[in-house]
Order: C-alpha cells, then sequence, then structure tokens
C-alpha cells in the first residue's frame, strides 16, 4: 500500500522539471495553428517534454488555451503558456485552466521578473489567489497547506531574453527567486540589436555564453529559441550548457513537411 507521503508527492509529477533536475535535455514544441486537443498527443508521441501555447501570437481562446493544458496534463506532457502581457489577470487565469507553467515575453528588469514570479507562485513565495480545485491536481479539494506546496515546486516560470537590456541586467534577473528558465528570443533578440536575423553575429554568441554561465552560477536553466532553422547552433548552445529548446511551432512543422511532400511530386518526371 502507498503512504500518504507517495499519495501526496503523485499528485502532480512533473517530469518536465525531474528531467531538468537531472541534468537532461529537453523540448517543447509550440502550438500555434492546431486548436484541436489531438496537438498534445501529437507532441507527446513525436518525443517532445513540452508543449507552449503561444498567445502572444495566436488568436486562440481561453477555452481552447484550457482543453488542451488538461489533455497534456492526462498524457504527462507539461503545458506551458506563452502570455501576451506579463500582467497578474493573464498569469493566474491561464495558470487555473491548467497550464503548468508561463512563458513571460520581453523581461527587461529583474523588478519585472520578481512581478512575474509573485502573480505564477500562491503565498508565501507569491501572490497568486485561490482558485479553488485545480486540474493539475484532478479537481480534488485539498487544503492550501497541501495544494500551495505542491503547486509552487511544479509550476514553471520562463522568463524571455529579447533585448540588449535584458542582457544588461541579466544576473539580476537570472538570480531572482522563482524563475527557473530563461529562454533566449533569438529572433526579437537580433532585431533589437539592430543584426535582425543574423544568428552567427557575435553578439548572439555573447549573449548566449553570458546567460547560460550565469543560468550555471544560479542553479538556474537556460532556453534556445528561434533557431529551429538552426539546429547546428541549437547543438552548440545545448553543449555549452543550454538544457531546454523551444525546437519550433506547429505552422513551421506543417509547412516544412507540406512542401517537401509538393515538391517531389513536382520533381518525377512523366
Amino acid at each position: 500500500m502507498p503512504t500518504q507521503n507517495n499519495q501526496d508527492e503523485n499528485l502532480l509529477k512533473n517530469n518536465f522539471l525531474q528531467k531538468l533536475k537531472n541534468n537532461e535535455l529537453v523540448s517543447s514544441m509550440t502550438v500555434r495553428m492546431v486548436k484541436g486537443v489531438e496537438i498534445a498527443q501529437i507532441a507527446k508521441t513525436a518525443g517532445f517534454d513540452s508543449i507552449y501555447i503561444d498567445l502572444e501570437h495566436s488568436s486562440f481562446s481561453l477555452e481552447t488555451t484550457s482543453q488542451i493544458c488538461m489533455a497534456a496534463l492526462s498524457i504527462g506532457l507539461a503545458p506551458f503558456v506563452r502570455v501576451p502581457a506579463n500582467t497578474p489577470e493573464w498569469i493566474s487565469r491561464v495558470l487555473d485552466i491548467g497550464a503548468l507553467g508561463i512563458i513571460a515575453p520581453h523581461i527587461r528588469s529583474a523588478k519585472e521578473a520578481e512581478e512575474v514570479v509573485r502573480s505564477a507562485k500562491f503565498p508565501p513565495l507569491g501572490e497568486r489567489s485561490a482558485a479553488g480545485a485545480l486540474p493539475h491536481l484532478a479537481y480534488q479539494s485539498l487544503p492550501a497547506t497541501k495544494s500551495y506546496p505542491i503547486m509552487n515546486a511544479n509550476t514553471v516560470v520562463i522568463v524571455q531574453f529579447e533585448s540588449q537590456q535584458a542582457l544588461d541586467q541579466a544576473e539580476e534577473i537570472i538570480s531572482t527567486p522563482g524563475v527557473d528558465i530563461v529562454l533566449i528570443g533569438t529572433n526579437d533578440l537580433t532585431a533589437d540589436m539592430g543584426i535582425t536575423g543574423n544568428y552567427d553575429h557575435a553578439r548572439v554568441d555573447e549573449a548566449y555564453r553570458l546567460t547560460i554561465n550565469l543560468c550555471k552560477k544560479h542553479g538556474k536553466w537556460c532556453g534556445v529559441g528561434g533557431l529551429s532553422s538552426r539546429p547546428d547552433l541549437v547543438e552548440k548552445y545545448v553543449k555549452l550548457g543550454a538544457r531546454y529548446v523551444s525546437a519550433g511551432t506547429d505552422m513551421a512543422f506543417l509547412m516544412s513537411i507540406a512542401t517537401e511532400k509538393a515538391k517531389q511530386i513536382q520533381k518525377i518526371d512523366y
């Protein structure tokens, strides 16, 4: 018979976090186009550790977001949501409806990172308000003394570096208590630097090395984003210490294979 402690530990098992703690590489697929819950199972079968629903760059409703998140939870796939604004009403709502973590875009200071953590974590780590029974815990009615520690331990806070300003305050942001992962948004970062799309530029390399080293120093993890077209650079930064890779979007995957198949047919000599 399992003990009560074991039962409590298994109320929410975050395999994504466990792999990171084991220094394993984790990956995610961005969901921006497919609104059906099937996308969660597709991502799981394909071998991804997580998905993140991109509310910053899509027309998804909160209802659709919730359904996909709960489908992911049910199969052990970590569902994250990139919020369109780093505000309590967005962060707390997506977490309440099934997200296991949030991706906060365009973080530029430690103060902004602290505000994100406060919105994502229950007391005493933050100011997230009680929402009653949660889908993450199978809608069990648990006392806050039990549910808050479980949710705080398993809710992943990912902040994005997408500007030189963020890099200038990198150590202050990365050392913020409650921040788990720093995901570099390479496309927006290069645009902000005035070197749009120049992934081979020395400043991009410097940004990754700085972030990776500071993440190691403060016990956090660095993520690689926006480099799905450059697997050579992804491999380079993983070997340097990055442990989270945002592999690309459902839209890009579909277009890539569809284009490849169409070209195969067009090349047939008849």
